[in-house]
């Protein structure tokens, strides 16, 4: 059985219709991109798309820095000038579209606009929302819930919480609780850490 290769284009329209985040379009694509139409016979698009991915990578689990946004704008310019072929160049076109959108310095301070990079996401507990009946925790498959549920009779009880190590973001929580108690906050990352 044949499988056909994808295009570019066909590659960036996926990356349009299945991911929001302009940062996770330019890694669904680079990924994409590598282990398809990459002919990687010129070192300016092999070399550059893997640093690009690792990158983007980066931005996405919070790790990003100045520095990997002034390298994906380097290699982008590299791509664009030194590759061989219109897939290497458009590659690049396509990868500083997005960067041109804000959204990647938003990553660097923490915030993803998409609400799609669950590294920079926290569930969260609201106390004064909780009515502690322990549905959220029963709907957690990942223990990363701890509390007990309300007994009419006993006073004392802390609200439930969210153990954000252990919390993977899969939502079952925020599915299951009927009280509104969960929500979702954008994780504070500390500048220059």
């Amino acid at each position: 059985m044949e499988t056909k290769e994808l295009k570019v284009e066909e590659i960036r329209a996926e990356a349009e219709r299945n991911v929001k985040c302009p940062v996770k379009k330019g890694l669904y694509y680079m990924t994409a991109f590598i282990s398809g139409p990459m002919c990687g016979r010129c070192l300016p698009c092999a070399l550059g798309s893997y640093e690009a991915g690792e990158r983007l990578r980066n931005l996405i689990e919070g790790r990003g820095k100045e520095t990997d946004l002034l390298a994906l704008r380097r290699i982008m310019n590299e791509m664009m000038e030194g590759s061989l072929c219109k897939k290497g160049k458009d590659t690049a076109r396509f990868v500083l579209e997005w960067l041109s959108t804000g959204s990647y310095e938003e990553h660097i301070e923490g915030r993803c606009p998409a609400e799609e990079c669950v590294s920079l996401m926290e569930y969260r507990i609201i106390p004064e929302k909780c009515v502690m009946c322990g549905i959220c925790k029963e709907a957690c498959s990942y223990r990363a819930i701890i509390g007990e549920k309300k007994t009419p009779c006993l006073s004392g009880f802390p609200p439930f919480e969210i153990k954000q190590r252990m919390c993977v973001k899969c939502g079952n929580c925020l599915d299951a609780c009927a009280y509104g108690a969960i929500e979702i906050l954008v994780r504070k990352v500390e500048v220059g850490v």
